[in-house]
């Protein structure tokens, strides 16, 4: 079922012209209407349509050459790579987000934190580089090792990146003009999920990107993101101002209180930053665990080799 147009409305407009009349007031805001009230008209939609049938392509045009891909990258790209992306913006749950500070948080995690994870683990750059001609191949990897692509995705440039955008957005004017115009509301989706990809991607991504860091740099580095949602979730709880001003009471919304709604906010950024941060934590360790085994395996070859040349030259003499 598509999204009711007058939610849409109701939420997207000036909020002097929402108390007006009660039919500009979007209805009580229940679990089953993320289900229900999906549309999908929205540029998004469309970039997630693309991005998979491109990441389906890839794979199917690797198997018609006899090679193989992990069906483990597959799954995290489409599902909650992509699928994460998409249960926040064209589900029921985006037509609520700019009428409850807690429904854009949960929009904030998902695209900042849990759907960026899973679109690096699946690798779709190198999938690229395996299947693109020569040409293409040849300019993506000039972009991959480009001066820009350095500078982004050196880890400490992209923490500082993912952890001054919060608090720019939400303790400025920035975050109500993003509520009274669409196009700058979904252009923050965008950033979301650019800000995490940044981020996550040096840290966790399987894609050869230039000066990657060790696994206890890395781990380190996860490990210093992990206070700052807790602050950042505390200071929201504790705010003494509504985020956005008179907007959300200026809604009208007899089923939700904004003090209230804004405490929700701030515990969810809050409890699920520190439970992704700490998850991720735990898959960069396993990571590193296996890079390690997979270096002792290595190491132990190359001494078998040497040990099988010297037996030669020995039977030889």
């Amino acid at each position: 079922m598509l999204h009711v147009d007058p939610i849409f409305a109701a939420t997207s407009v000036a909020p002097s012209t929402l108390a007006a009349g009660d039919e500009a007031v979007p209805p009580p805001f229940t679990v089953a209407r993320i289900f229900t009230e999906t549309r999908l008209d929205s540029w998004l939609a469309l970039g997630l349509v693309i991005a998979a049938g491109l990441y389906v392509y890839g794979v199917y045009r690797l198997r018609l050459r006899g090679d193989r891909w992990p069906v483990v990258r597959t799954v995290c790209f489409l599902g909650p790579g992509l699928g994460g992306i998409a249960s926040v913006t064209v589900s029921g749950l985006d037509a609520y987000d700019t009428a409850l500070l807690s429904a854009h948080m949960v929009q904030h995690m998902v695209l900042s934190m849990v759907a960026p994870i899973f679109l690096a683990v699946g690798a779709p750059v190198t999938l690229a580089l395996r299947t693109l001609p020569v040409r293409p191949r040849k300019r993506l990897l000039a972009i991959v090792h480009s001066r820009i692509a350095r500078v982004y995705s050196f880890p400490l440039v992209a923490f500082a990146i993912f952890v001054v955008n919060p608090f720019a957005l939400y303790f400025t004017d920035l975050y109500r003009f993003t509520l009274e115009h669409a196009w700058a509301h979904e252009l923050v989706h965008a950033h979301f999920i650019a800000t995490g990809c940044v981020f996550f991607w040096p840290l966790l991504g399987l894609d050869p990107l230039p000066g990657r860091w060790p696994y206890p740099a890395r781990a380190l580095l996860m490990l210093l993101s992990v206070p700052f949602h807790t602050v950042l979730g505390l200071t929201i709880m504790q705010s003494t101002a509504l985020f956005a001003g008179d907007w959300y009471p200026s809604l009208h919304l007899s089923w939700s209180d904004p003090w209230k709604d804004q405490v929700v906010a701030g515990g969810i950024l809050w409890a699920g930053g520190e439970f992704v941060s700490v998850t991720m934590l735990a898959v960069l360790v396993v990571q590193w665990v296996k890079q390690s085994e997979r270096e002792a395996r290595r190491v132990d070859r190359e001494l078998d080799r040497q040990e099988a040349r010297q037996r030669a030259a020995e039977s030889a003499a």
